[in-house]
């Protein structure tokens, strides 16, 4: 699910290429969810929503969601600069 935007990504910035990969030295997020159960609660008024469904959530090595709970002040995400 996120090796295809990845690689659509890698065509305008480098920093892509560690992106969408579970393999040593890649930037990967790895999320764990309930095919069953997940969906998106965010609108319009109300975009803070979380998701429900989605049990574990790693974002550069950091949990922020365990055992479908989100964890409070953690914030590892880095952002994708182009060129």
């Amino acid at each position: 699910m996120s090796l295809m935007p990845a690689q659509v990504l890698e065509r305008s910035t480098p920093s892509a290429w560690l992106k969408g990969r579970l393999q040593e030295g890649a930037d990967a997020d790895v999320v764990i969810f309930d095919p069953q159960t997940v969906t998106d609660r965010a609108t319009y008024q109300h975009p803070m929503e979380p998701s429900v469904g989605v049990e574990y959530l790693m974002v550069g090595g950091a949990m922020l969601v365990d055992k479908g709970k989100l964890m409070e002040g953690v914030f590892p995400g880095k952002a994708i600069l182009g060129r």
